[in-house]
């Protein structure tokens, strides 16, 4: 069953690469949930996640053709490109909120999302993710992988946090990424 969905998404990427609409439909209906929440999870705003994964699906749609070039599960590739767009807003907001003032009332959680069936069942994968997977990687690795890439630290942040060299936490990021990235896409 794993290998069968992985091939349907390799073929839905080359079917896209090659200007299919009717596969990128397909892509998008396949993961699409799992993209979002991942957005959600990084960027806490869920208007800016709806926005990052319309450019997510953007890029899906012009770089389908690199796919076959990377040695990533489809799911893998997928993940990597959102996780990707959601931290550079993540730290481009962060840069303009350094930069000028923000109004405190933009920065509340908004509490009356708790009704739409679709916020619930993001917050019920945002929740299970983490928990089915963490064993996968372990605590700490799981932590780090949340810190540099849900929450926007940097390499050398974390380098430095586990007293590490920058190569070796990069290192053991991606391996870390790529075992989260099979746990997701089972």
């Amino acid at each position: 069953m794993k290998d069968s969905a992985r091939n349907r998404l390799e073929e839905m990427i080359a079917s896209t690469a090659s200007g299919d609409r009717d596969a990128f439909a397909m892509l998008y209906e396949a993961t699409s949930s799992k993209l979002h929440a991942i957005c959600v999870s990084v960027l806490k705003d869920r208007p800016e996640a709806e926005e990052t994964l319309q450019e997510i699906y953007i890029r899906i749609w012009r770089e389908a053709d690199r796919y076959g070039a990377s040695d990533l599960s489809p799911m893998t590739w997928l993940i990597t490109i959102a996780r990707n767009r959601a931290v550079d807003r993540l730290r481009a907001r962060k840069s303009r909120t350094a930069t000028s003032p923000s109004d405190e009332a933009a920065s509340l959680p908004l509490t009356g999302l708790g009704a739409e069936p679709g916020v619930a069942t993001t917050r019920v994968q945002e929740r299970r993710l983490p928990d089915d997977c963490r064993a996968e990687i372990g605590n700490d690795r799981a932590e780090a992988v949340r810190a540099v890439y849900m929450e926007g630290l940097t390499y050398a942040d974390l380098a430095s946090r586990h007293d590490m060299p920058i190569g070796s936490v990069r290192d053991w990021l991606r391996r870390s990424l790529v075992r989260l990235g099979d746990c997701v896409s089972q």
